[in-house]
């Protein structure tokens, strides 16, 4: 005959069941004052202070301007110049956002704009550039991806600042908006038109 049942057993049994629960928020509470805690798009990168990957991509398929073909991207492009690198595609919701930022920031005549387009097809990336305007000095077709690995691109829309001397000055993870246009991309930029002059 087995023992009587004490009022312990029960509450000790809630507890137990209970734990994975609590451990699960727990750990999903943590996630979440680290996803939203801090501002995502300082994410840190280890190619900052680096030279930009040196790859070649080759030219989107079909994209003009004013008659003349854009280029592909060359990391030669990279030497002399102050450039914002854009990475992008025409089925990014935020993309669409930032186009016209980008359209505008090109007006600068100080820099220049280069666009990688990820995954994207050829005939969906120029209806794209061709809704808001093509930002771009030249246009690397990374239909697979590797170049923006590269990159360390987590996913897009990313924006770096790469100095004269082709040496990568900033990553801006997520969607240039008004407000980080502004007050990081724009003091970034200048930072690193400073740092060549």
């Amino acid at each position: 005959m087995s023992a009587p049942a004490t009022s312990d057993q029960p509450h000790s049994r809630r507890w137990l069941v209970a734990l994975p629960l609590i451990g699960f928020l727990a750990v999903a509470g943590l996630f979440l004052l680290r996803l939203y805690g801090g501002d995502p798009s300082r994410i840190p990168s280890a190619l900052i202070g680096r030279p930009a990957p040196q790859i070649t991509l080759p030219a989107l398929e079909g994209l003009v301007h004013n008659g003349t073909p854009v280029p592909g991207l060359d990391p030669a492009v990279f030497k002399g110049k102050v450039s914002v690198v854009n990475v992008w595609a025409s089925w990014c919701v935020p993309c669409h956002d930032e186009a016209p930022l980008l359209t505008a920031l090109a007006k600068d005549t100080r820099l220049q704009i280069i666009g990688i387009n990820y995954k994207d097809s050829p005939d969906n990336a120029r209806r794209f550039l061709g809704r808001y305007g093509n930002p771009f000095t030249a246009v690397g077709a990374d239909s697979n991806g590797r170049g923006s690995i590269e990159w360390g691109v987590y996913g897009v829309p990313e924006t770096f600042v790469v100095g004269r001397d082709g040496t990568i000055r900033y990553k801006l993870v997520g969607p240039v908006t008004p407000a980080n246009l502004d007050r990081v991309l724009k003091v970034e930029i200048e930072k690193a038109l400073k740092a060549g002059s």
